[in-house]
Order: structure tokens, then C-alpha cells, then sequence
């Protein structure tokens, strides 16, 4: 199943792309809700968090929060703080059903979240 990830990663739409690696691509969010919203995602389509079941699949997590940590330097937001955030189905405001890590920072973040 095509989502609009898939198609940023394919470049068929646009996006403000701020990252890439052979496995990953980062971009800002369309609705930021911090000054600095980006989401993170893998090049390979894995729907949500639960169907991380390979190794290979636990290693791209790890380069996902590799990613998140250099674009926060680059951000400018590694020394204030930032918060990653996956969510994972529908009651957890899931709403594109292709894995992704968003990178939140450049303000006072409250807790909890939502």
C-alpha cells in the first residue's frame, strides 16, 4: 500500500527534506506543532511500530534515532532539549500508516504530552 510517505520518499510530491541516507529520510512537518517538527522514516515501508520484527528492522530504528540526534545538532536544539515521539495506531493519533519518528523541539515542550 502507497502512502504519501511513500511518495515523498519516491519524490513524486514535495517535501522540505532536511536528512537522507540510503535507509532513511527526514522532512518538516506540514502541520508543525513545535517550531521545529520534523518527521524521520525508513526508505522500506513498515506500517507502525508493532511490525518491528527482524533484525534489520530493529537496526533501522536505531539509525532512525541516529538521524534524530544529528538533525537535532543541526537544528541547533541538541543542547535545549528535544522529544521523539512515535505513535503507534489509531487512539494514538497515528495517521499515516507508514512508520515514522517525529523530532520535536525549539520550544518548552510540556508534560504529559496529550
Amino acid at each position: 500500500m502507497s502512502t504519501i510517505f511513500s511518495k515523498i520518499i519516491n519524490r513524486e510530491i514535495p517535501a522540505d527534506i532536511v536528512y537522507e541516507t540510503e535507509n532513511v529520510l527526514a522532512f518538516r512537518d506540514i502541520n508543525p506543532q513545535a517550531p521545529v517538527h520534523i518527521l524521520i522514516i525508513p526508505k522500506i515501508e513498515i506500517s507502525k511500530v508493532t511490525d518491528i520484527k527482524t533484525p534489520e528492522h530493529s537496526h533501522l530504528m536505531g539509525e532512525m534515532i541516529e538521524a534524530a540526534n544529528k538533525i537535532a545538532k543541526q537544528e541547533n536544539i541538541s543542547e535545549t532539549g528535544f522529544r521523539l515521539v512515535f505513535n503507534c495506531g489509531d487512539d494514538s493519533g497515528q495517521d499515516v500508516y507508514h512508520l515514522h519518528l517525529h523530532l520535536l523541539g525549539g520550544r518548552k515542550l510540556s508534560w504529559p504530552p496529550g
